[in-house]
Formats: C-alpha cells, sequence, structure tokens
C-alpha cells in the first residue's frame, strides 16, 4: 500500500465563486434576450464601452468615477441590483475615491456681483451748487429796477422779492445692477436652449437634437461651458451629473445631481422639464 495524496487532496478551490462584473452583466443581459446594441441603445452607453466592460475592460469608461456610473447604468438595464456590482468594483480598484469638497461660501457669492449703490455725494455737491447758483442770480436781478416802473415821491423803494423756496435737487437714478455672470441673455423663445457648465470637476456629456442628430458627444472639462440648441428638443446623457450646472431656456435649475451619477435628460421649449 503506498503512501499519498489521495485524488481529493488534488483539488483546488476557488478563493472567490462570484462572477466578475463583465461576465455578470454580460449573463444577465443574455438571460434578458438583449443584445449589446439594445441596451446601448436604452442606455445611451455606447456599443463599445459596453462590449469592453462585458470584458471587464474599464480603461475605456474614463476613470472610476464613470466607471460606476456605467456599471449601474447597465445593471438596472438588465435586471441586476446595482449596489452588489458597484461594491465588487471599489474592492477590486481600490475602494471609493473621496467625494470632492464644496467650493468656499465666499467663491460662489463672487459670481454674483452687487448693484451699484447711487453716489449720494455727488448729487449733494449738484445740488449745493444749483442753491448758490440760484440765489447769486436771485439777488443779482433783485438789485436793478425793472425799466418803465415809477418811485412815488417820498415812498420807499420797492424790496427785491426773496426767493420762496430753494430749488430742489432731482433725485438720482440708482444705477441698475449689472447681471450676473450665470445669466443667458435673450434666448430665442421658439427654440429650447441649454448650456451645460463643468463646475467642481469633469465630466463626459452627450448631446443630441430632435432628430436623433449628435450636437456633442465628449469630455467637457472643469471650467468649460457648452450651449445647444434645437427647434424642439434636446436629449441629453451627463456622465458625472454632479459636476455640472445647468441651464435650460435661460433658467438654471436647481437639481441636485450626485458625484458619478449618470443621468439621461430631455427639455423642449418654455419652461425646462426633465425628460
Amino acid at each position: 500500500m503506498s503512501i499519498g495524496n489521495s485524488p481529493e487532496d488534488d483539488r483546488t478551490f476557488p478563493a472567490d465563486d462570484r462572477d466578475s462584473i463583465g461576465r455578470a452583466l454580460q449573463q444577465a443581459r443574455i438571460a434578458a434576450g438583449l443584445t449589446v446594441e439594445e441596451v446601448s441603445a436604452s442606455t445611451r452607453v455606447r456599443i463599445p464601452i459596453v462590449q469592453a466592460i462585458e470584458e471587464d475592460d474599464f480603461s475605456r469608461c474614463g476613470g472610476d468615477v464613470y466607471a460606476r456610473g456605467h456599471i449601474r447604468t447597465l445593471a438596472r438595464a438588465v435586471g441586476l441590483d446595482p449596489a452588489t456590482l458597484i461594491e465588487q468594483y471599489d474592492a477590486e480598484h481600490g475602494g471609493r475615491p473621496a467625494p470632492t469638497p464644496a467650493a468656499p461660501l465666499f467663491e460662489a457669492e463672487r459670481i454674483r456681483p452687487e448693484p451699484r449703490r447711487p453716489n449720494w455725494t455727488a448729487a449733494m455737491v449738484a445740488a449745493i451748487v444749483a442753491v448758490v447758483g440760484f440765489v447769486g442770480f436771485t439777488m443779482f436781478n433783485g438789485n436793478e429796477a425793472p425799466k418803465g416802473t415809477a418811485v412815488a415821491d417820498g415812498g420807499p423803494a420797492p424790496a427785491p422779492e426773496k426767493a420762496s423756496s430753494a430749488a430742489k435737487p432731482k433725485p438720482v437714478k440708482p444705477a441698475a445692477p449689472k447681471p450676473t455672470e450665470s445669466a443667458i441673455a435673450a434666448v430665442p423663445q421658439d427654440k429650447v436652449t441649454v448650456k451645460l457648465s463643468a463646475i467642481d470637476d469633469k465630466s463626459w456629456i452627450s448631446a443630441k437634437a430632435h432628430d436623433g442628430k449628435l450636437l456633442f458627444d465628449g469630455l467637457l472639462l472643469k471650467g468649460e461651458s457648452k450651449t445647444f440648441q434645437d427647434d424642439e428638443r434636446i436629449d441629453l446623457v451627463l456622465g458625472n451629473a454632479g459636476a455640472i450646472e445647468l441651464y435650460v431656456n435661460g433658467k438654471k435649475l436647481d437639481d441636485k445631481f450626485e458625484s458619478g451619477q449618470v443621468e439621461r435628460l430631455s427639455y423642449t421649449k418654455g419652461d425646462p422639464e426633465a425628460g
């Protein structure tokens, strides 16, 4: 009887029997009877990126923030729990990034210049000059008797008339406040106008006209802005919606998006309404 390892001792067990993120998404898509093209059309994620993610290649996403957003979007489209896949991605790629610190309050207030105050000192000086000139002119004319007027014998000469009241200065109209830098002036009423500004971080954005024409598809860096117009509707995809400041038809929207959140929006003419 020879001494050796039994066949069972030669077996190896994987440390983690979970499918990879890409394989899990691919299997769920196939089980749902969907093609890559159908998933891309419903999520607005481009076909090459969908294919790369299903192969566990996240380099085409543009960074961890965008990779998490794409994973969350694709998981919902194929019926998986996004939180589980995001947790798995964080564990495999060094954890969730630290949130972007909010800008100081005083920096935000710089955007809105204070209205110019009226110059009351100049108004008072102008009023004093006007009063002195009026009084001097009245006294100078009062010392001369009008031509053709006779003075009675023994009677006192007529005294010059005193000014009843000093001339009142006209009020100085306050200067109109300057428009804020964030306002969009004179947007046309017969079109839909959308302005995107990357405030805190960069963001991948996609913009399409109502007929499906691609207006822009790329990265909007921090501090950059893009404005789009169409006769009927503009469709947007924001890869990092929390970094975007959004104006629609001249009106700033106060929607609070999270950092790394992917948003799909549509806007038409008139008051902005998210599609």
